[in-house]
């Protein structure tokens, strides 16, 4: 069994405009995607515990690029260009959605998503798509209720459990978890989540490290 992954060493390595522009395209990645305001690199900043890894801001829809940031050699997070913000000029929502779009369809190496919308205002279209398209895909989904802090601890765990019921709807693997960047509610569930994806590929590279050793003493 592999030890828990230390998010904290979490580091950037590229922002790209498409998939062209990405390193090779083996590993790991978990991508990270959502409304352009649901929180999504506060999210990123608190389960990796740094301020501004990911960018902030106080306007909604400024991650316009493919950002990639490396947790260990062949384990990749990505934070994907955020969809459905009205106040952004089409051509440029174009542009996002397609190079999301490429990303989604094409990247051999991506093994989870990670779909995050705010807890009071779940499950709306391109929400709904983003997961039937991961589920026809194979791709499991982890889905993140964000802000939940703005919720009292009934309403919260009421929410909860209707977007459990109507995601079971969809069929897939999906796993629905409430989360807040503030309070840190959820961030462990989403650590362990994020741990059970990449323990593949670190199998894989301490199987391939034991292979060497091994040939080494012949």
């Amino acid at each position: 069994m592999n030890q828990p992954l230390n998010y904290r060493n979490t580091g950037f390595i590229t922002s790209a405009p498409t998939i062209r522009h990405l390193p090779n395209d083996t590993g790991v990645e978990i991508a990270f995607a959502g409304r352009s305001n649901a929180g999504k690199s506060s999210a990123l900043n608190r389960i990796t515990d740094q301020k501004s890894l990911a960018r902030t801001s106080k306007t909604p829809g400024r991650t316009q690029l493919i950002n990639m940031f490396e947790v260990v050699p062949g384990c990749n997070l990505i934070d994907l260009p955020g969809y459905g913000y009205a106040q952004v000029p089409l051509e440029m929502k174009l542009k996002w959605q397609e190079s999301l779009g490429e990303y989604l369809q094409k990247r051999e190496c991506l093994q989870g998503l990670v779909v995050l919308m705010d807890i009071r205002h779940p499950l709306k279209d391109l929400d709904q798509q983003m997961i039937m398209w991961a589920i026809e895909s194979r791709l499991p989904v982890l889905v993140l209720l964000t802000k939940a802090d703005k919720l009292k601890s009934g309403a919260r765990k009421q929410q909860l459990m209707k977007v459990r019921d109507n995601v079971k709807t969809f069929g897939g693997d999906v796993q629905v978890e409430a989360f807040s960047s503030l309070k840190g509610i959820g961030v462990d569930q989403v650590r362990r989540k994020l741990d059970e994806w990449f323990a593949p590929e670190l199998e894989r590279q301490l199987a391939m490290l034991e292979e060497d050793e091994a040939q080494d003493e012949e």
